[in-house]
């Protein structure tokens, strides 16, 4: 891959020969994973640890009028049975975000209601899993039970049942919430004149798109053992992608100093966005006070599925007005968003659905409404995409059919209303995660080169639109995306650098790689600025007591954001390495250049053992090291234009893809191998989703298939052709101009694939997921 990228705003050279970055480098723990080294929560025993298990509500609706665990507590083995009556009553919220977290305090560590079925009674700790199952048989409860409410249409109805009546729920910060009413957090935007532009406009397309329920299943459930140390201090040792934020929430809902509690992350087996939850470590620390041993619990599959997060479902209503000259004349996008039982990221998921697709095109009257509102099902949470999946579902596939009506070829038309470098949109002020945004304008921007790239790829123009006769018909279908780079104004990330006297470096990271690959990007960019090789980079990350701050994995933020504090504290080293050389040398600073693990002047080379020796005992002796924060002022897009050709069986309706493409503006890609590995996980992430996964429920609001026999998620058997294209730009506020990859690819799949199976039978489908029988359905209405 050619690399013409350059520096920008960091005092750094410009250069086009990287030596450590745009390396597909091998990942800093690859050896370890590959050799099942302990890794994981799980790999850790700690001595007299116990085993906890849950109590679950077989009800979606009821309060607990008594709950007797006596039996319980006299099983042998049991160690401690915990109930509402013993934790704090101190709302919080689970959603792992910055604080004070735009998520409303709605949930306790226990509660005297249970709001959907798998929700938290009672938790016991025993001496093996066995007796704690058979503990959790002896608790009798005794409920009152309550009416559900299931459609999030009915749920903000006058007289619909109140899901959180309790006094103690509120939201943190000054923004829409009305539990009485089951609002947990509503949005609405206005620019321009929405009515005039749809007036204007020659044609009027309006649908209602319905976007379905899904799991992260990540292949280690939930995990967390905590322990005390020599001191006494609580120790979490958890799977999660917000340490920082683990830590600062445990400490609120139990009361507890945040001195006296250090969380380590270990590596993590798959998190997607359902590790941003602090979902068990607050209950986890509570029977492990209470028992004064330490204790793990861990999901079984089945919880997982009904028990952690998944993905919200919405209901988006979108109006959009064209012009025969092909210009968009007006959006209007309403959305009524399913947050389950709990109100956890629901506002900000409902902004993102807003904020990363509609600047995408250009438009000068846009209205955005939403509601999130509670329902007595599984609770929604973060997911990979972040509300940007279920809006450009709708966007891409209105956008194919608003192309149909003014007879464009709609490859060519993405080209002529997509924004541009320079450009800028309303949007991105006018809405953020939960606040007003911050204004920005397009200052790299590969898409068009996406978009030529990936038709061809796909052949485009041989496939579209062919005439087919016979059982088995193939359409190609294809959408534009865009998403973002952290979260401006909000986000920072912090490293540690230092010095060791054999020319090696340990770089300490708050930042949390989650198998994505992040500790081996950011050695490669400390390396890369240090001028030595990434093999010298010596990772640690994610312990709250040993690392420096930094939010943590999410809102595509860890290269882009953490990056760049890499850069700056690896800067400040290479400073002090550059001043130590110059004495060693009596050279000025000026004079020196370091490159290959060495500094060069006029007087000779000096090696970086040789500088990290010197520092530490031959004179003016100390330590070389610097730290550095950093915090992002804006969230440049990444853009992405996705292919793909599916095969529609008429007899059945099932589809499957035959070829996927992917196109993508990630800006620099620091390690493209990993960067392509990202796009594809996604990309196939996507396709499941939009082709089989589904929650089904019974009457009783009970999920009836937790697990993966009944809950089909597409593995490397499914997998189709899948082609990635990383299109080169440079980001000027990037670290060495790299922007977000890990989280666009998902957002492609659902339109892509409906838009293909309409170009295939002529038959638009505009609810997910694509099952055999919806297919067929559609085909049959279009008869």
């Amino acid at each position: 891959m050619p690399l013409n990228w350059h520096l920008n705003g960091l005092g750094m050279e410009e250069t086009n020969n990287f030596k450590e970055v745009g390396k597909s480098k091998i990942k800093v723990d690859g050896q370890a994973l590959v050799t099942g080294q302990p890794q994981f929560v799980a790999d850790f025993a700690i001595p007299d640890m116990l085993w906890a298990k849950i109590l679950w509500s077989p009800h979606a609706h009821a309060r607990i009028r008594n709950i007797d665990t006596a039996k319980a507590e006299k099983l042998p083995g049991v160690k401690a049975v915990l109930t509402y009556r013993d934790v704090p009553r101190i709302p919080f919220t689970t959603a792992g975000q910055g604080a004070p977290e735009p998520s409303p305090y709605d949930s306790f560590i226990l509660d005297d209601k249970v709001r959907y079925v798998g929700d938290r009674v009672a938790a016991v700790a025993a001496e093996t899993e066995e007796i704690a199952a058979r503990s959790l048989e002896l608790i009798k409860v005794d409920y009152e039970i309550l009416e559900p409410v299931f459609d999030p249409r009915n749920s903000a109805k006058k007289g619909a049942p109140v899901i959180h009546d309790e006094k103690e729920a509120h939201m943190p910060l000054p923004l829409a919430y009305e539990p009485k009413k089951n609002i947990c957090a509503h949005v609405d935007i206005n620019i321009g004149d929405v009515k005039a532009g749809l007036k204007e406009a020659d044609y009027v397309v309006e649908h209602e798109y319905d976007i379905h329920y899904a799991q992260h299943t990540p292949i280690e459930p939930h995990i967390t053992t905590v322990y005390f140390d020599a001191h006494g201090r609580i120790v979490i040792l958890t799977s999660t992608q917000v340490p920082f934020h683990v830590r600062r929430i445990v400490a609120r809902s139990l009361n507890i100093p945040i001195r006296k509690i250090r969380v380590i992350k270990p590596r993590i087996g798959g998190g997607f966005g359902v590790k941003q939850e602090v979902l068990i470590e607050p209950l986890v620390t509570a029977i492990a006070l209470k028992a004064g041993q330490a204790v793990c619990l861990k999901y079984t599959r089945k919880e997982e599925f009904v028990s952690s997060r998944c993905r919200h479902p919405q209901i988006i209503k979108l109006q959009t007005g064209i012009k025969k000259d092909g210009t968009v004349s007006a959006i209007d996008m309403r959305i009524i968003q399913n947050n389950g039982a709990y109100g956890s990221h629901g506002l900000t998921i409902l902004c993102n659905t807003g904020s990363k697709i509609l600047p995408l095109i250009k438009c000068p009257n846009v209205l955005f409404e939403g509601d999130v509102v509670y329902t007595n099902l599984p609770v929604g949470g973060a997911y990979r995409g972040y509300g940007a999946t279920e809006g450009y579902f709708a966007m891409g596939v209105q956008l194919d059919e608003m192309a149909e009506k003014i007879g464009v070829d709609v490859v060519e038309w993405c080209k002529k209303i997509h924004i541009q470098v320079g450009e800028t949109s309303p949007v991105f002020a006018a809405l953020g995660e939960g606040v007003e945004g911050v204004e920005q304008n397009i200052t790299s921007c590969g898409l068009d080169k996406c978009i030529e790239l990936g038709a061809k790829e796909i052949d485009w123009y041989g496939k579209k639109n062919k005439k087919q006769d016979g059982r088995y018909r193939r359409g190609v279908g294809m959408a534009i995306l865009m998403q973002g780079s952290s979260i401006p104004e909000i986000d920072m990330g912090s490293v540690f650098i230092k010095m060791n006297e054999d020319g090696s470096f340990n770089l300490l990271l708050g930042a949390t790689d989650l198998g994505t690959g992040s500790d081996t990007v950011m050695a490669q960019i400390a390396a890369e600025v240090l001028a030595t090789e990434t093999e010298n980079i010596i990772v640690y990350s994610s312990d709250t007591d040993l690392t420096p701050f930094d939010v943590g994995a999410y809102a595509s933020s860890t290269t882009y954001l953490s990056g760049q504090a890499v850069i700056k504290a690896a800067q400040k080293v290479k400073d002090q390495i550059l001043k130590v050389a110059s004495e060693m040398m009596n050279e000025p600073m000026e004079n020196l250049k370091a490159e290959n693990a060495a500094v060069s002047g006029k007087n000779g080379r000096v090696t970086f053992t040789e500088i990290g020796h010197y520092s530490l005992y031959t004179k003016h002796q100390h330590q070389i090291m610097d730290s550095a924060s950093h915090v992002t002022h804006k969230s440049p897009p990444p853009f992405s234009a996705h292919f793909g050709e599916v095969e529609v069986d008429m007899l059945t309706g099932k589809v499957r893809v035959i070829k996927y493409v992917a196109a993508v503006d990630c800006g620099t890609a620091i390690n493209p191998v990993s960067a392509e590995g990202q796009v594809e996980g996604a990309v196939l992430n996507g396709i499941s989703y939009a082709l089989c996964e589904r929650f089904i429920f019974n009457e009783k609001g009970r999920m009836l298939n937790p697990n993966f026999d009944y809950y089909k998620i597409f593995s490397t058997r499914d997998l189709p052709e899948i082609k990635t294209i990383l299109v080169p730009t440079y980001e000027p506020t990037g670290p060495f101009g790299a922007k977000s990859v890990s989280e666009i690819g998902i957002n492609g799949p659902c339109p892509v694939i409906a838009n293909a199976i309409y170009d295939a039978v002529g038959a638009r489908l505009y609810r997910t997921p694509f099952l055999p029988e919806s297919v067929l359905g559609a085909i049959k209405g279009k008869k």
